[in-house]
C-alpha cells in the first residue's frame, strides 16, 4: 500500500471528525431530523444527515488518493442522486415509490456507463451470456443492496460497524488480487465510516440517516459490481453475497415476514434483527456487538469460500444458509409459528428418544 492512499483514507477520517459536529448544527438548523415513536429505539430528537460527513470524507479521499484520474462519471452521478435522495428523505419524507424511482434512475446511469456483467459462468452447465438481462440485472443487483443496508440501520453503530466489516472484507480480497481502484475506493469508506462512528456509535450523536444508509449501500453495491465486472463465475457471484450476510439475511427476512402477516413489502416493523435481539432482554450495546460478530463470521466464510473447491463452497453455503434459517426460527424473524427445521429437530430427537427407551425396556426384559 503506497503512502498516497494511506494519506488519504487518514484525511477521510480526520474530514469526517472535523465535519460531522457542524452537520449535527446543519441538520437541526434545518430540521433534518428524527422524531422518537412506538417503532424506535431512541427517545430524543436527533439530527440526521449524517451520510453528508462520510460523503465529505470521501470526497476529499477521492482527490489526494489520485482516484479522481480514473473514468468514474457514471458512478459519481449514480452516488449524487442516491445522496439526494438520502437527504430529501431525511428532511420531508419521500414515499418509497419516490426513492426506488430515483434508485432505478442512479442504477441505470452506472450500468449505461457500462458497470454490467456481462457473461455467469455456472458449473456444470458452462458459459451464458445474460445479453440484454445483463443491464437489467446489474440494476437490480444496485437497487437491492443500497436498500439492504438501509433496513439495518435502526440501532446507533449498527449499520455503520457493519458496513466498515462488509467494506474491509471487499479492501482485503481487492488487495490479495491486485484490484488497486476496488482497494482504493473501499479504504477511503472505511476511512469515512470509521470517523463518523466517533459520533454515532452508543450513545449517538447523530444518525447517518437515509443520506448515510443508502450511499454506503449504493457503494458497497458499486464496489461488489467492479469484482463482478464483465464476467463472473455463479461461484464468486455468491462471495459478495456471503460478506453481506448480515443485511441480506435481514431484508429476506424482513420481505418474508410481511409477506407472513399480508403486510406490504415496502411498511416498517419492529421484528428486525436488532428488535428481536433486545426483545431477548439484550442491551442496546450487546445486540450491536452479537451483530458485528455475526457479520465478521460472514466475513470469514466469504474467504474462505472463495479459496475452497466446489464441493467446499457447496459446504460452507449449506452451513450458512443452516444457520441462518436456525436463528430465524429461535428468535422469530419470520412469525413465531415458522419454525420448520426445528420441528424436524423434535420430530428426529422424539424418535430417537422414543427408540432409544425401547430397546432399553427390550433390554431390561431379557
Amino acid at each position: 500500500m503506497n503512502t498516497q492512499l494511506i494519506a488519504a483514507t487518514i484525511a477521510s477520517f480526520l474530514t469526517v471528525l472535523v465535519v460531522t459536529p457542524f452537520i449535527i448544527q446543519l441538520a437541526h438548523f434545518f430540521k433534518a431530523t428524527d422524531q422518537p415513536n412506538e417503532r424506535k429505539v431512541h427517545k430524543q430528537i436527533m439530527p440526521r444527515w449524517g451520510g453528508l460527513g462520510i460523503f465529505s470524507g470521501v470526497v476529499v479521499g477521492y482527490f489526494i488518493s489520485g482516484l479522481y484520474q480514473e473514468e468514474m462519471t457514471g458512478i459519481i452521478v449514480g452516488a449524487i442522486i442516491i445522496l439526494a435522495i438520502g437527504m430529501a428523505d431525511d428532511k420531508i419524507g419521500l414515499s418509497p415509490k419516490a426513492k426506488l424511482i430515483g434508485q432505478i434512475g442512479a442504477g441505470m446511469i452506472v450500468a449505461k456507463s457500462g458497470l454490467t456483467i456481462d457473461i455467469l459462468a455456472i458449473p456444470f452447465v458452462g458459459k451464458i451470456d445474460l445479453g440484454a438481462f445483463a443491464f437489467i440485472a446489474s440494476v437490480v443487483w444496485i437497487v437491492a443492496i443500497t436498500n439492504s443496508i438501509n433496513l439495518i440501520d435502526g440501532l446507533d453503530g449498527l449499520a455503520a460497524g457493519v458496513s466498515v466489516i462488509v467494506i474491509g472484507t471487499i479492501a482485503f480480497m481487492a488487495g490479495t488480487h491486485g484490484h488497486v481502484m476496488i482497494l482504493t475506493m473501499a479504504l477511503l469508506l472505511i476511512g469515512s465510516t470509521s470517523g463518523f462512528l466517533f459520533y454515532n456509535f452508543n450513545p449517538a450523536k447523530i444518525f447517518m440517516g437515509d443520506t448515510g444508509s443508502l450511499f454506503l449501500g449504493y457503494s458497497i453495491s458499486v464496489l461488489s459490481l467492479l469484482g463482478l465486472y464483465k464476467s463472473v463465475t455463479l461461484f464468486s457471484f455468491v462471495v459478495p453475497i456471503i460478506i453481506l450476510g448480515v443485511p441480506v439475511f435481514d431484508t429476506t427476512c424482513a420481505i418474508l415476514r410481511r409477506i407472513a402477516h399480508k403486510k406490504p413489502i415496502s411498511s416498517p416493523d419492529k421484528g428486525h434483527l436488532h428488535h428481536r435481539l433486545m426483545s431477548l432482554g439484550l442491551s442496546h450495546k450487546a445486540t450491536v456487538c452479537i451483530i458485528y460478530m455475526l457479520s465478521l463470521l460472514f466475513s470469514i466464510s466469504a474467504c474462505l469460500f472463495e479459496a475452497s473447491t466446489l464441493w467446499g463452497g457447496i459446504a460452507i453455503t449449506f452451513s450458512l444458509l443452516l444457520m441462518a434459517e436456525v436463528i430465524a426460527e429461535l428468535i422469530g424473524l419470520v412469525h413465531h409459528k415458522y419454525r420448520p427445521v426445528l420441528s424436524l429437530y423434535k420430530k428426529i430427537s422424539g424418535i430417537t428418544a422414543s427408540l432409544n427407551e425401547t430397546k432399553n425396556r427390550n433390554y431390561s426384559n431379557k
